[in-house]
């Protein structure tokens, strides 16, 4: 065995499969399999196990995969230090960020870094479907959920409040729901979740938790759109506070429910990102920017919410 059979189980396990490690390491796949036979054949165990649609390392197969990682990681941190000596930093970063969040709160964060450093390359995805970071080569995402994934570096942000409200127009013409049972029963603008139903949480004062299935109207993961909705009198929107609170700070738009606490996909805001891996000086020094903007922007902002305890590491 030696470090370029490690690296070719690293990059299997990394890819999920076969196909994608080939196109990776830019060999045919049936290379990429015999390869792998002959690794493990010297081994003399099995270190992979395939199933239809992915690749799964066996308790031994894992450990020599953590062996090859740690050995990747430390010849690219010297190789790093080689090439970064006496020069700006340098390098690309992908990151994936909520489109509402990522636009409304992230994007100033992102601009000023990128014009503090300009030989880092900024890749931005504003969308919320990446949920494989090494599947889809993300360095870093950004989501609201209510549990961070345990396989995953999981460091809190900030906490999401949502927020009820309609124009001035709606609310003369309709009124505004007095408790959350009502918004079962008005035309609903809000984000939503393909194939499910949207279920909302509401918490008041210490009493068992309400949940309301809402049929939202106005469908969008666009958060600029969905606010123009509720502006134009469409219906209720349920959105996070930094979406509207200019809106609702000027009188353009009026809450509802100010009682209580709503919730729907979940009130943590994480940032993600693979663990015990090298991070090239271009994403290390991007995760510490932006948690000091999250920290400083989220206790001294209105609209937005500090995080409720300190950030969890897997």
């Amino acid at each position: 065995m030696d470090t370029k059979s490690l690296t070719l189980l690293v990059e299997i396990l990394d890819a999920g499969n076969l196909s994608e490690a080939a196109r990776r390491l830019k060999m045919t796949r049936a290379n990429v399999s015999y390869h792998l036979a002959q690794l493990e054949r010297s081994v003399g165990m099995q270190l992979v196990r395939r199933t239809t649609r992915r690749v799964e390392p066996t308790e031994i197969g894992l450990k020599l995969y953590r062996h090859g990682r740690s050995i990747q990681d430390e010849l690219a941190a010297a190789r790093e230090s080689v090439e970064t000596l006496g020069k700006t930093p340098q390098g690309k970063v992908r990151l994936s960020v909520p489109s509402g969040y990522g636009l409304f709160v992230m994007a100033p964060w992102l601009l000023e870094f990128k014009q503090a450093y300009p030989d880092i390359v900024l890749d931005v995805l504003f969308e919320n479907s990446v949920d494989d970071l090494l599947r889809d080569e993300v360095d870093i995402a950004v989501r609201i959920m209510s549990e961070p994934p345990q396989n995953l570096v999981a460091r809190e942000l900030g906490q999401v409040r949502y927020v009820a409200c309609a124009s001035r127009a709606y609310a003369t013409a309709r009124g505004l729901p007095q408790r959350p049972e009502d918004l079962a029963r008005s035309p609903i603008v809000s984000a939503a979740v393909i194939g499910r139903p949207l279920r909302l949480s509401a918490y008041y004062s210490g009493q068992p938790r309400q949940h309301v299935v809402l049929e939202p109207t106005v469908i969008s993961r666009n958060y600029a759109f969905l606010r123009d909705a509720i502006r134009a009198g469409l219906g209720v929107g349920i959105l996070p506070d930094y979406v509207v609170h200019e809106d609702l700070a000027r009188g353009d738009l009026l809450a509802a429910l100010t009682q209580w606490r709503l919730s729907i996909f979940g009130r943590g805001m994480y940032m993600l990102y693979m663990p015990n891996r090298h991070h090239p000086r271009a994403i290390s020094m991007i995760i510490e920017f932006i948690l000091e903007r999250a920290q400083a922007d989220h206790e001294g902002k209105p609209g937005l919410m500090p995080a409720a305890g300190q950030a969890r590491v897997s």
